[in-house]
């Protein structure tokens, strides 16, 4: 996934990614949410789901500590991050605002 990983973020389209857990209910509550985000925008923005229970080298490299977490990519560059859960519209206002 590392590698792969690199390569989804190296766009020039905004990646968020949501390091998620299962256990987790807010990243639960967070799901439905990054769908409509993602209805709304369409192209504009890639969403990746990472489960940081079976990818832990990547969220310990992203330091990563609570879930969910939310980072932003552009170009390869993290530009925001974010740990909770929030809105569709405040998460569409900072995808389009980066």
């Amino acid at each position: 996934m590392k590698s792969n990983f690199q390569t989804i973020i190296n766009s020039e389209i905004p990646v968020l990614v949501d390091f998620f857990a299962e256990w987790c209910g807010p990243c639960k509550a967070l799901a439905p949410i990054l769908i409509q985000v993602k209805e709304e925008l369409g192209a504009a923005v890639k969403i990746v789901k990472i489960d940081v229970d079976k990818n832990q080298s990547l969220a310990a490299q992203y330091q990563v500590r609570g879930v969910p977490t939310m980072l932003l990519f552009k170009n390869g560059e993290q530009v925001w991050r974010q740990s909770g859960v929030l809105q569709k519209n405040e998460i569409i206002t900072i995808i389009n605002s980066k």
